[in-house]
């Protein structure tokens, strides 16, 4: 079992695994709102095939990061929507055991289904959200903020959706005990482990560990893999640098942390910021806690 449906039902599963699947975290008619914007913010069609594989409109290339299907897209109000969510908050605030939380900045996945002509839209890989060189055992879990990804749409098994191998992390440290001293410290050597992937429906939430190993498959179906990251940890009041840049970032319709959108498409698409409810203005930073 890799799902949940309460607050407090996932933990110890969680501790195992490295990962749990929050059902029915947001409602099915926001993400699928989200997905509406997601094709207006490329400037694409549901219905043309094809407009999938070219650049998005108003861009003269595909963004950086897109051949793993990343997007720019940040400050829409249905991603804050999706974020400030309070099942979403809850799941996080119960795997952290803390409540005053900050939420990232982050962006969405579109994955179209893998074509030879267009091979680097589709890519797998498997890797350590940290540096896993110089961990001290026995491990405390979670190791730190908690990275999630909202399903958009329902993702098959085939679908280049969210794969992990948990038997990895359960067996961490002997892992890294039988490993040559110039292994990758990011990129696990997955002989002997398996990659499982974890399928899901519109409006779940997977949460997982950094040291759980982890990617993106290949989308080997008929359809796009729709997906919103969101990471949430533990609030920084006294780091005003960082909760100064949290605030400008959404003010510009910026991340923190990842490349931006060269045509600027959030900020001129006249809707304004986000509005944030008294819970999304406490996770940005706006509000103290």
């Amino acid at each position: 079992m890799s799902e949940a449906n309460e607050p407090g039902s996932y933990l110890e599963f969680f501790k195992n695994n490295g990962y749990v699947m929050v059902k029915n975290a947001v409602p099915r008619d926001m993400c699928e709102r989200t997905v509406e914007r997601i094709f207006e913010f490329m400037g694409k069609s549901p219905d043309d095939r094809e407009g999938w594989y070219t650049p998005a409109v108003g861009a003269d290339a595909f963004f950086e990061d897109q051949e793993r299907g990343m997007l720019p897209f940040f400050h829409d109000q249905t991603l804050w929507d999706n974020r400030t969510y309070p099942k979403v908050y809850e799941a996080f605030a119960e795997l952290l055991g803390e409540k005053k939380l900050w939420v990232s900045l982050d962006r969405v996945n579109m994955k179209p289904p893998k074509r030879d002509d267009h091979e680097h839209l589709s890519e797998s890989f498997i890797h350590w959200d940290r540096d896993t060189s110089n961990l001290k055992f026995p491990l405390r879990i979670p190791s730190g903020g908690l990275q999630g990804v909202l399903y958009l749409a329902d993702t098959a098994s085939n679908q280049g959706g969210f794969q992990c191998a948990p038997g990895l992390f359960r067996n961490l440290q002997q892992y890294i005990e039988s490993q040559p001293a110039d292994r990758d410290p990011r990129v696990p050597n997955l002989e002997g482990y398996e990659i499982i992937p974890i399928t899901g429906e519109a409006g779940d939430l997977l949460i997982w560990d950094a040291l759980l190993p982890h990617g993106n498959g290949e989308n080997l179906s008929n359809d796009i893999r729709f997906a919103q990251y969101i990471l949430m940890h533990p609030s920084q009041p006294d780091n005003k640098e960082n909760a100064e840049a949290r605030i400008r970032a959404f003010q510009r319709y910026e991340s923190t942390f990842l490349p931006g959108d060269p045509r600027g498409w959030e900020r001129g698409s006249g809707k304004g910021p986000a509005v944030l409810s008294q819970l999304g203005r406490r996770l940005l930073g706006i509000e103290s806690w």
